[in-house]
């Protein structure tokens, strides 16, 4: 089994590699800092890309040093804490080409060889911010609605091919993007049950609900199990305007 972690050189994607490396799989990891990602490659047994998610090129090599991959998690994503409309638009975008087009560029470069072998699963890191009250990062906020969106999406289209996709919410973790931001009285997410989460996730044990959006702290997996047919019959887990 092998699988592709994106943005795993530190924090929640370096916990899914090593989860992941746990339960059995070859992992390639990738990230921009070649220190970080080589470092958690050698821990894991695995391989270390370096690149950036949101450069065709780089994603290519990424998924060819991957092949023949079973599992994606697009996991590699940035925030920038915006103090007013004032933010300078190409940082604002920035945001937008990691979070969004990132997302999109390892799919797409994912899926051709998935449907060719039959069938694959891909996990994509989305978040409460795109539905959420409170958010104080309108780039970040609206880049992870639109990964939602497209998750759902795409699992449309590539079930078919017998490909599942997911997004999940990892929570509020303690990491690199979240220090400083948040008081220590927030409700913290334990940061050992998002790599739960896609372990499950990538058993195959939950691929009824592809295309749903889960929540590593809410949707606890033995929970989820019991509710596999309600989500389904009322349309739930999904960003959704309600009337």
């Amino acid at each position: 089994m092998r699988a592709l972690v994106t943005g795993a050189g530190r924090g929640i994607g370096a916990d899914i590699s090593r989860e992941l490396a746990r339960a059995g799989w070859h992992v390639t990891v990738t990230g921009r800092t070649a220190e970080q990602v080589q470092a958690v490659a050698d821990e894991l047994g695995g391989a270390a890309v370096v690149g950036d998610v949101s450069r065709r090129g780089d994603v290519e090599r990424m998924i060819a040093a991957a092949e023949p991959l079973d599992l994606l998690v697009a996991n590699a994503g940035i925030s920038h804490w915006e103090e007013s409309w004032e933010t300078d638009p190409d940082e604002w975008w920035h945001v937008f080409e990691v979070n969004v087009l990132g997302a999109y560029l390892t799919c797409r470069l994912a899926l051709p060889g998935m449907v060719e072998r039959g069938g694959g699963r891909i996990v994509i890191t989305g978040s409460g911010a795109s539905y959420l009250p409170g958010s104080t990062s309108s780039a970040y906020a609206a880049s992870k609605a639109a990964v939602g969106r497209f998750g759902e999406v795409l699992a449309k289209q590539a079930a078919p091919h017998d490909v599942k996709v997911f997004v999940i919410s990892p929570g509020l973790v303690r990491s690199a993007m979240t220090e400083g931001q948040f008081p220590d009285d927030a409700p913290w997410t334990p940061p050992e049950l998002a790599p739960r989460l896609v372990r499950e996730l990538a058993s195959g044990r939950f691929d009824a609900l592809a295309g749903r959006y889960l929540h590593a702290e809410h949707d606890p997996p033995d929970e989820l199990e019991g509710r596999i047919e309600q989500i389904l019959a009322d349309d739930l887990n999904a960003i959704r305007l309600r009337r």
